[in-house]
């Protein structure tokens, strides 16, 4: 077997391999989620601040109900869990397609309808996450969390975003929120016919206890806290800039449509599934961390590049580069969490990860569209990546380097399947 494609070799765990599926053909729906969004909204109001205020209310209460989603997935069964958020999202993406088919879609409505889809996500990501190493063998958990690194960008960055151009091109927007609506509901069916999972604690306290424990651990692990919160101000002045800016850069200055737009972001996705790849190959630096710290101040810094772009093509190389580099650094990042934390706490930790570290994105989307207006939207793209890049200096943090002090599993090369 070629050694790119050992990574493969985890989906003979059925578990895992009805999983990925169904992570594989929701993270299509994703795709086509930032694609068709971005226009329905642009298509009501063509203000950066419209968009903004949908991407507010899709993160704000996905935030808020991440903590409670990691307690649930640490005493709950997580693959009902999951199921139940599958539904959720089916449901909201469903409406929004409706009202998209009837052309009687309103700002308000679709603010309405992403608040339901933010907390499916809140509830999916945690248990999901925590999930993975009770499916795969220890020392198949890089090849199983490089495929899912693979699937990732492949689904939400590449084969969604140019689906989506398509089907709006050629349909609609409604049509295209129909198709990501049906993929929820190949996920719930798939994660419904893995094994009965036995609940992560027999026995179970109080939620405010659990949710103490999980801070407790956090805060004494420097690599855990430094990292979360350095990501938290990382993503507080890019997410909003480039989830609103680019879209509307590439609507109103280059003269693109969604196509265009769902092109850039698949060439971002190509770099992402090149970075998966080749890290399933060759394996993670010694010096982990650091790589992983690297990768992602580069990638960000590449934004500058992007909001200097004259042309769809430029920015589709930026692309390959920046999101290639991001992947990179999560990668890296998983594999931590997934080694080093105990099972009975990944629950919470996930939970925790995902809210300290996109807990400032909903400030992020309301800030985006005013300053944009203000200063111009390529000025408050390049800016973005500019004080992004700063956030290098939590790397310098002491502690936050320990876990480099032992290698983490990679994949065996000699090995024959």
């Amino acid at each position: 077997m070629p050694t790119c494609l050992v990574m493969f070799r985890v989906l003979r765990h059925r578990d895992f391999g009805l999983l990925w599926l169904g992570q594989a053909v929701s993270l299509i729906g994703d795709g086509i989620y930032l694609v068709a969004i971005a226009w329905l909204v642009l298509d009501i109001s063509n203000e950066p601040t419209a968009l903004g205020l949908v991407g507010l209310a899709w993160t704000l209460p996905m935030v808020a109900s991440l903590l409670i989603s990691g307690v649930l997935s640490d005493r709950f069964e997580r693959r009902r869990l999951m199921v139940t958020a599958d539904l959720m999202r089916l449901v909201a993406i469903g409406a929004i397609a409706a009202l998209a088919l009837a052309e009687t879609a309103e700002l308000w409505q679709v603010i309405a309808l992403v608040v339901v889809y933010g907390i499916g996500q809140a509830l999916f990501q945690p248990a999901f996450s925590a999930i993975v190493p009770d499916v795969v063998p220890r020392d198949e958990l890089l090849q199983a969390n490089a495929l899912r690194e693979l699937m990732e960008p492949l689904g939400l960055r590449f084969a969604g975003p140019a689906l989506g151009g398509l089907l709006i091109a050629v349909f609609g927007v409604g049509e295209a929120f129909v198709v990501d609506a049906a993929t929820f509901g190949v996920s719930a069916l798939a994660v419904s016919l893995m094994s009965r999972q036995p609940a992560p604690r027999e026995e179970r306290g109080s939620m405010r206890r659990d949710l103490l424990e999980g801070l407790a651990y956090v805060r004494a692990h420097a690599w855990l806290w430094a990292t979360l919160v350095g990501a938290a101000l990382f993503l507080l002045v890019t997410y909003g800039p480039a989830e609103v800016l680019l879209p509307y850069i590439i609507k109103n200055e280059l003269g693109g449509d969604a196509s265009t737009f769902g092109t850039v972001l698949a060439f971002g996705g190509l770099g992402s599934i090149t970075a998966a790849l080749l890290l399933s190959v060759t394996g993670l630096p010694r010096r982990h961390v650091t790589f992983m710290w690297y990768a992602w101040a580069v990638g960000i810094a590449l934004d500058i590049g992007l909001a200097l772009a004259g042309a769809s093509w430029q920015m589709c190389v930026l692309a390959f580069f920046s999101f290639g580099l991001s992947t990179a650094g999560l990668l890296t990042w998983s594999m931590l969490v997934y080694t080093l934390v105990p099972s009975e706490m990944l629950g919470r930790v996930s939970s925790l990860d995902w809210f300290v570290s996109i807990g400032l994105t909903p400030i992020s989307f309301a800030l985006t569209g005013p300053i944009a207006e203000a200063l111009g939207a390529r000025t408050t793209l390049a800016g973005a990546g500019v004080i992004g890049l700063l956030t290098i200096a939590f790397l310098y943090i002491p502690g936050v380097r320990d876990p480099e002090r032992a290698p983490l599993p990679g994949p065996r090369l000699g090995s024959t399947p």
